[in-house]
């Protein structure tokens, strides 16, 4: 089977956003992928982190994978900074990689913007990003509209390490999910949902209770109209809460326009409410049960011995190319 990469930061507890638009996908695809699922912890160190703080968003961000479905005995999850070869090849991938290149991600302007110091590995996580893609010969990466700078990157490095030292980097591909890839804040539908938003308000957190769902989505912003039609542009608002009722319930955009005309915000509203409880109870019941047994501490275990296997022989064949 071809193998699928992907990483989770534990900056936070997971959104609606983090689900729908990236887990959900990974359930579907272990199915018929070999896939390994990372925390990310390595990555949450680019800005300043409360370390007892990073320790519980690392289990809870694991404990939430097993919850909504990726089951261990068919992908591997392991946390990041487990396996020392995620480090080590970043900094390999720093020697080929030009600063002009890192200087020109725009996640690095727009995280950067305004602040008067940040620290370097804001700069070059590009390239830890790389290492943890190429150390695993991914063939896929599930990613947003905005991480498609990075796999760029990605394989131009893995293309450029190839040309010189032969071919011993797969160069991976991205794997984009039309549907539900990008769900928006609730206060401003024109920016990404976000677990590090300063505003609850902005998010839904997959572990919030049914009672704080209703009310964020009750306060969600939408427009001064009145009609309900998916207009990503003209009608953001409504086009986010018909896109996230459309991914919780199965049913498609326009069945939805057809069963919502006539009707007002507030039933669509009320409509997402009841079918985001419905998609998240069962997850947050399963995430107790995981939280309070042995099962989560010997998936990454396993997972991390796997990784570790698998990361050692791809960074051997990278050190061996360099001369080391």
């Amino acid at each position: 089977m071809k193998r699928v990469f992907s990483g989770v930061q534990p900056s936070g507890v997971l959104t609606l956003g983090n689900y729908l638009g990236a887990i959900k996908n990974f359930v579907r695809v272990q199915h018929n992928h070999d896939c390994l699922f990372c925390v990310v912890d390595l990555h949450a160190l680019t800005v300043p982190q409360d370390p007892q703080e990073l320790r519980k968003n690392v289990r809870q961000v694991a404990g939430l994978f097993v919850a909504a479905g990726i089951d261990p005995e068919k992908a591997t999850i392991f946390v990041q900074s487990r396996v020392h070869a995620h480090a080590e090849l970043a900094w390999l991938l720093q020697c080929l990689t030009g600063f002009g290149e890192l200087g020109r991600m725009t996640q690095f302007k727009e995280k950067s913007q305004g602040k008067e110091s940040f620290s370097a590995g804001l700069f070059t996580y590009p390239t830890l990003m790389a290492a943890d893609i190429l150390l695993y010969d991914t063939h896929y990466v599930p990613v947003g509209e905005d991480q498609k700078q990075h796999l760029e990157l990605t394989r131009d490095l893995a293309q450029r390490f190839n040309n010189r030292f032969g071919e011993l980097l797969v160069v991976p591909e991205p794997m984009i999910s039309k549907v539900g890839a990008r769900i928006m804040a609730l206060d401003d539908p024109t920016a990404k949902m976000s677990k590090s938003s300063p505003s609850p308000a902005s998010y839904i957190s997959m572990l919030d209770t049914p009672d704080v769902i209703t009310k964020k989505l009750k306060r969600a912003v939408t427009d001064t109209g009145r009609e309900i039609r998916f207009d990503a542009e003209e009608k953001a608002g409504v086009s986010n809460l018909l896109t996230i009722l459309s991914k919780c319930s199965g049913k498609g955009i326009k069945e939805l326009e057809a069963e919502f005309e006539g009707k007002g915000y507030g039933h669509l509203k009320v409509a997402t409410a009841e079918a985001v409880v419905a998609e998240l109870e069962p997850i947050q019941k399963r995430f107790q049960e995981i939280m309070d047994s042995g099962i989560l501490d010997a998936a990454l275990d396993d997972g991390s011995a796997k990784a570790n296997e698998l990361a050692a022989a791809t960074l051997f064949r990278v050190q061996q190319a360099l001369g080391l």
